[in-house]
């Protein structure tokens, strides 16, 4: 989009927040890059120039404005709607593996050169991934100076950097202030100042947001004691690179707050990447809710509740388990089979604020000796799930925001006891496909004979292509047809 000049104009002179994260504003005066929505007298246009991430507008010598805080936009809704090498690369570097694991990393995990991702990355984003991964290292790094009391040493390396000198320079390059100066202006701020251990921050999303399904679904679907809803809350435990964290959400008006206690603050930047694609909150809602929208079975329940986000999940392989359990049982008997295995195989875990959550998700590796048994399932269903944690274990199949959507989709099909439904499942809600479909679903054969829609799958499937790229999306509109728990925020 930031090619387009006379757009990028329009929404900058009318401040318009739908565009923030799709494009970034250099002042060729002032030397400033801005968020579309900025609140200053926006600039004369001959003054403006227009880059694609905060990472070019750096690597051309432009520092963040200090009023908008372009680093706290939103990320585009471009690289979730995508599954191409470069969208795949921008949830990768997102999740911080380019820290982890450098460009060879990079590279590897997407089974291109890194000369080729540099190339990519370069033609669409105006930056490499080094630069890339250095402007995600300079918004962790404010984030840690402004909501912790970290020493800065331990803020430079938390966030990423090889050298305190590195963090220094900058910091003081992207945000023209020296780190003490950043944590004195956030000290001066009305912002409570957090309890010791706390990481507390707001995660920004494009307006309208619906929390009822949202959060609903996520609250009638927790497992016992690794996910709850408590005092308005969604919290559940994470399993980080280098340790653990419990995080709370909680919906609010025009943002989410965040709440995290990470047993290291290394892992910030992939906890809140994982908590930003839990409640997908990158999502461009208007563009979503405007295709929806031209079908008029669909416009009521899109004008009745605009902004309804898909519900996803912090880790790929656990949803997957997570869905096998689910197969034909209640949501109830799902969560009863899920909190067995948690209990018998899961890693125990203290919960700081008292709660009730006592465990981490057991992962493939701990759930590859489980002996299936002991499980409380159909025999044809201990096969699904001993194979599946096989392949997760042995590393012949792959869940997550860098997954290939239809190679993933092939590879899911052919393991026993995967059907559509649970096929389809997984790539909506573990590898984030906006158009993953469920036309054999209950729920939303259901909605579709109470709205007039076609009631066959392949009929369904049929009127659903007018719904592209959107149709996950549309799953949750139909899915608001019952009056299920799932839609609705708990008490």
């Amino acid at each position: 989009m930031y090619t387009d000049t006379e757009r990028c104009v329009r929404a900058v002179q009318s401040k318009d927040a739908r565009f923030d994260g799709w494009f970034f504003t250099a002042v060729l005066t002032t030397r400033i890059y801005c968020r579309p929505s900025c609140p200053v007298v926006p600039p004369k246009v001959e003054n403006m120039t227009f880059y694609p991430s905060a990472a070019a507008c750096q690597q051309a010598g432009f520092r963040a404005c200090k009023r908008c805080r372009p680093d706290t936009s939103p990320g585009s809704p471009e690289w979730n709607a995508r599954a191409d090498s470069v969208a795949r690369a921008m949830r990768l570097i997102r999740d911080g593996v380019v820290d982890r694991e450098g460009v060879p990393g990079l590279a590897a995990r997407l089974g291109y050169s890194a000369r080729q991702i540099e190339r990519q990355l370069l033609a669409e984003l105006g930056a490499g991934p080094l630069a890339l991964a250095r402007a995600q290292r300079a918004q962790t790094a404010r984030l840690l100076i402004e909501t912790t009391s970290l020493p800065m040493a331990e803020v430079a390396f938390a966030a990423g950097f090889a050298s305190i000198r590195t963090f220094n320079d900058t910091v003081r390059e992207v945000f023209a202030l020296a780190p003490g100066e950043l944590r004195s202006r956030a000290a001066r701020s009305t912002t409570p100042t957090p309890a010791p251990g706390v990481i507390s921050l707001r995660l920004p999303y494009r307006a309208p947001l619906n929390p009822s399904n949202l959060f609903g679904h996520l609250a009638a679907t927790a497992v016992p004691g690794v996910e709850e809803w408590r005092d308005g809350a969604y919290r559940r435990t994470l399993s980080l690179p280098y340790g653990h964290g419990i995080v709370s959400l909680t919906p609010r008006p025009g943002h989410i707050g965040c709440r995290l206690f990470l047993t290291d603050p290394r892992d910030l930047t992939l906890a809140i990447s994982r908590c930003r694609w839990l409640l997908d909150l990158d999502a461009d809602p208007v563009a979503v809710d405007d295709r929806l929208r031209a079908d008029p079975l669909l416009a009521p329940l899109v004008d009745t509740a605009p902004g309804r986000r898909v519900p996803r999940t912090v880790d790929g392989a656990e949803f997957a388990v997570r869905a096998v359990l689910g197969q034909q049982v209640s949501t109830a008997a799902a969560r009863t089979h899920a909190a067995r295995l948690v209990a018998a195989h899961g890693v125990p875990v203290d919960d700081p604020e008292g709660g009730g959550l006592t465990h981490l998700f057991p992962g493939p590796d701990a759930l590859a000796g489980l002996d299936p048994e002991r499980l409380a399932l159909p025999r044809t269903r201990r096969t699904t799930l001993t194979t599946l944690v096989g392949a997760l274990a042995g590393g012949t199949l792959r869940l997550g925001t860098d997954s290939d959507w239809e190679r993933t989709r092939t590879e899911l099909a052919v393991l026993p006891g995967f059907g559509p439904w649970t096929v389809e499942v997984i790539a909506m809600r573990a590898l984030g496909d906006p158009d993953a479909f469920l036309p054999t679903d209950l729920g939303i054969r259901r909605a579709a004979a109470e709205l007039g829609l076609p009631s066959t799958p392949a009929a369904l499937t049929a009127r659903a292509a007018a719904w592209r790229p959107w149709r996950a999306y549309a799953v949750q509109y139909l899915w608001t047809v019952d009056d299920h728990p799932i839609n609705h925020l708990p008490a």
